[in-house]
């Protein structure tokens, strides 16, 4: 699949309309991490450089069509300059007079941020006249928040219909990762999926089924899928009602002769707490009194092995309750194994997801991946096999 990008189109002295995602954390009036807000400083300075202008349009919270002032983008402003070295102006709105003096005052090699886009109704309900008003302050638009693109908002497909459009650096070395992970990989892949419930990762999981070679279960939803085996799980974590629904999906990954790699050991304690006294068991004997909070050394070896045995690694979800220590010794294994084949050659290596980031960025191994996307739902939906509005209206 091909997508038009910043090389197939001139920016030179044009008003450059950029869709990016500064929804980052924030404490007070400071950001607290600017991750996201360094993952578009590529495709602003590619903007610059070509002599365009960049006009930065995102949105921040959920104001849902009301000008709400702790959301404000205002704040994020000190971290932008910070980060990209260059001056950046803001603009009150993202339409009307407002927008459009700061576009007309804005100078070359500096950068200017619009206000919320949520602000205005018309963002969220794809509304054509706000799209409209959005592109009356651009020449060229360039999409370059893959975490909205499973959103048709104005401002992540509306501006397609009034502008020339392209995906950004970001928005294209995310396309490329996914792409090269699950639409064109080099096999044998192997899929990671973790979680609380198998009723969230359905579609995930049926969609793996069809196109990797094995697909490790961990997190919590293993233990329904043990369960489903006729194993005790205690008080574990369990989807009891979905206990059919596991056998099914054992049995579809046996039709399309995909390994289901499930715990042979497990790590329990009788609380969810850190440092609780554990022990480690085999998968099919957890005591009744106890949970299961993380996957054992076996389990663990058994994964490295599979990855050791691939050249292509998906993973969204942690193998156990990794917020909380002693429970996060799986996850960090596995991932640590993963990012040193990464780093030989060995491995291509995709990863994403709200659990996933934190679980890898506490592993110390995240930015030894061979791509960590910081998108949730779009990143989700894509694993799935859906159809990404913000991904099509790109396609050329």
């Amino acid at each position: 699949m091909t997508h038009r990008s910043l090389a197939d189109v001139d920016l030179f002295q044009k008003r450059v309309l950029i869709r990016v995602d500064l929804n980052v954390p924030v404490d007070g009036n400071r950001v607290t991490d600017d991750t996201r807000i360094r993952r578009i400083l590529p495709t602003v300075e590619a903007v610059v450089e070509a002599g365009g202008k960049p006009i930065l349009l995102a949105h921040f919270g959920r104001p849902k069509g009301q000008r709400v002032a702790e959301m404000s983008l205002a704040i994020v402003v000190d971290a932008l300059a910070n980060a990209s070295g260059r001056a950046v102006k803001f603009a009150e709105d993202c339409i009307g007079e407002a927008a459009a003096q700061a576009v007309s005052a804005l100078g070359d090699g500096e950068i200017l941020l619009l206000e919320n886009t949520r602000y205005h109704a018309g963002d969220e309900k794809n509304d054509a006249e706000f799209a409209k008003q959005l592109a009356a302050n651009g020449d060229v638009f360039v999409s370059d928040a893959f975490s909205a693109a499973h959103r048709a908002h104005a401002s992540t497909v509306g501006l397609a219909d009034h502008l020339p459009t392209v995906a950004g650096l970001g928005m294209a070395a995310e396309l490329s990762a996914l792409e090269n992970a699950l639409s064109t990989p080099v096999r044998p892949v192997v899929a990671v999926v973790g979680g609380a419930k198998v009723s969230t990762k359905l579609d995930l999981i049926g969609n793996l089924l069809e196109k990797v070679d094995a697909v490790v279960i961990g997190g919590g939803m293993a233990n329904t899928f043990l369960a489903a085996q006729g194993h005790s799980v205690g008080k574990s974590l369990c989807e009891h009602d979905m206990l059919d629904t596991a056998r099914e999906i054992m049995g579809r990954a046996e039709a399309a002769k995909c390994d289901l790699i499930l715990p042979s050991d497990v790590v329990v304690a009788e609380a969810f707490a850190a440092n609780a006294p554990n022990k480690t068991v085999s998968a099919n004997a957890c005591p009744e009194d106890m949970m299961i909070l993380d996957a054992g050394p076996v389990s663990v070896a058994t994964i490295i092995e599979r990855f050791k045995a691939s050249k292509t690694l998906v993973w969204n979800g942690p193998l156990g309750a990794f917020e909380i220590e002693p429970f996060d010794m799986a996850t960090n294994a596995a991932a640590k194994a993963a990012a040193d084949l990464t780093e030989s050659g060995a491995l291509l290596s995709v990863a994403g997801g709200g659990d996933t980031v934190a679980a890898l960025n506490a592993s110390g191994s995240g930015e030894r991946f061979s791509y960590v996307s910081t998108a949730g739902g779009a990143f989700l939906e894509w694993l799935e096999g859906k159809t990404l509005p913000g991904v099509a209206v790109l396609e050329g």
